[in-house]
């Protein structure tokens, strides 16, 4: 199985997770509508955090300041290959676990 299709197995497999093509390639995985975060081929991963947790990610090395917007509160994680899938997954439960909590939370 391909580094993406592992990837993506395991985060469609979270409550509520779905995908869609990406509007710059690549697939798109969202939760209630809201972007978890974008995969670029076998190579990229691009996901949005409120900067205070951008901060945090790039302080402990886990990512870089997005490719094209660095100073935003997005992150970059170039995928170099089938050891980084389990980093990656992080990457995404951390930003499914934010959303899950913040949508719960406007929902009560």
């Amino acid at each position: 199985m391909s580094i993406i299709g592992m990837i993506k197995k395991e985060i469609l497999s979270w409550e509520g997770v779905t995908e869609k093509p990406h509007r710059f390639g690549g697939i798109e995985f969202n939760y209630n509508n809201k972007e978890l975060g974008h995969i670029h081929g076998d190579t990229l991963a691009d996901l949005p955090f409120p900067k205070s947790i951008r901060d945090d990610i790039l302080k402990k090395g886990l990512a870089q300041p997005h490719h094209v917007l660095p100073d935003s509160g997005w992150i970059s994680y170039y995928i170099k290959s089938k050891d980084d899938i389990t980093l990656v997954i992080h990457l995404f439960r951390l930003q499914y676990d934010r959303l899950v909590k913040k949508l719960d939370r406007n929902q009560s």
